[in-house]
């Protein structure tokens, strides 16, 4: 699984920097979720856009959800961003959102940077890298 995983991380990453290169930093959320969504169709990568995070609290299941971004082949949790700046705060939402939903690999993605590179963070919960 961990090759895997690796190996579509590299590929998210990828189509990240390939949508960051052609639309640049600046623009809605919105516009980079479906941009970045059409990259992986376009390798071939299964996905799911706006994937709702099952919450249950002492056996109370809520109906109002959370979504994640996108959850790649249902291993991978992208959160995208296009804010000034990561705060730590973005990071414990990814974590939380990793952790509810029983997914152990997250991506954070800042597309408002002048160098994409600078707004990716990768997190691992429970897994020998």
């Amino acid at each position: 699984m961990l090759t895997h995983v690796n190996d579509l991380t590299r590929i998210i990453i990828g189509a990240a920097i390939e949508v960051h290169r052609h639309l640049g930093p600046g623009l809605l959320e919105s516009a980079y979720h479906l941009c970045l969504a059409r990259e992986l169709q376009i390798h071939g990568i299964p996905y799911k856009y706006k994937w709702p995070i099952p919450l249950e609290y002492k056996g109370l299941h809520l109906k109002k959800t959370y979504n994640v971004d996108l959850l790649v082949d249902d291993a991978i949790v992208v959160e995208v961003k296009s804010i000034a700046e990561l705060a730590p705060i973005h990071e414990a939402q990814l974590l939380t959102y990793m952790r509810i939903g029983g997914w152990r690999v997250g991506l954070l993605l800042n597309f408002n940077e002048v160098v994409l590179k600078k707004g990716i963070r990768r997190r691992v919960l429970d897994l020998e890298e």
